[in-house]
């Protein structure tokens, strides 16, 4: 056991424990995370792509309720008859769209026979850097629109504010938004297509573009295979070192008075070439 005890020098226990904990992030956070993501762009890019060639469906069959979402549907395309609430209409801020700045336009819209559901009309640029630019209303009286179903987004951790008469958002989390607005919502919101009744500059479809994050995973993952590898061959090292330190101190014991030259330290240290 003696020839393990330097393991438990300081430097060799922090080492130690340093190794052990990266690989345990790594099998733990760091690499679930990247592969989530990678799920979450597939699962993204195949619903995107079924909606290309999938023929609009009516939104009550898919929000029949006003309490109902449809996140397994995210994407669909959907027709929704009634009115907007232009009252009730508000911004989400600092949102960056094709790499620039915008806000996006979220207004709710009464369905005929149905739920009353938020409607994302696509987005303005800001206008001094961020102020907010004049929005043409919405039409008024019944319309009929087509849309993506889309699902609320998580809650930000900053607050609503309002500026110059306007209510902004951080996020489109539409639990937060029914309530600021004082309008029940469906769980799920409605973004605008093309050419349809109120629309702005409608929102582009994400690319179909699967990313870097699964080959990020398995990077993780391999580094938490490869430390604790470095660490052994570390360990194996030291000890081998050690037992040709102790070769060299027993050999010169066995003879004090016939001193290494320095050629036999050298090969003691590094081994004899051949």
């Amino acid at each position: 056991m003696r020839r393990w005890a330097f393991l438990l020098r300081p430097q060799w226990l922090a080492l130690i424990v340093l190794v052990i904990a990266f690989a345990y992030l790594c099998f733990t956070v760091l690499a679930p995370w990247q592969l989530g993501k990678n799920a979450r762009t597939s699962k993204q890019n195949a619903q995107i792509s079924a909606s290309l060639s999938a023929d609009p469906v009516p939104v009550t069959s898919l929000l029949p309720e006003q309490d109902s979402s449809a996140p397994e549907e995210q994407w669909r395309r959907v027709t929704a008859t009634g009115h907007y609430l232009p009252d009730a209409q508000l911004l989400a801020r600092l949102r960056v769209i094709e790499g620039e700045p915008a806000f996006e336009v979220l207004v709710p819209f009464v369905v005929d026979g149905g739920p009353t559901v938020l409607v994302d009309r696509g987005y303005v640029r800001p206008v001094g850097g961020s102020g907010v630019p004049s929005i043409p209303p919405v039409p008024d009286g019944t319309v009929t629109i087509e849309a993506r179903l889309r699902d609320s987004e998580g809650l930000a951790d900053k607050e609503p504010l309002e500026e110059n008469g306007t209510r902004q958002v951080y996020s489109i989390h539409v639990p937060q938004i029914a309530e600021l607005t004082g309008v029940p919502l469906a769980g799920s919101y409605l973004q605008l297509s093309e050419n349809q009744p109120g629309v702005l500059t409608p929102m582009p479809l994400p690319h179909l573009d699967a990313g870097p994050f699964l080959s990020y995973g398995m990077q993780w993952i391999a580094f938490g295979i490869i430390a604790p590898i470095g660490l052994g061959y570390f360990v194996y090292a030291e000890v081998q070192q050690r037992r040709r330190e102790k070769a060299a101190d027993d050999k010169a014991a066995a003879s004090p008075d016939v001193p290494l030259t320095t050629e036999e330290k050298l090969a003691d240290r590094y081994g004899r070439r051949r």
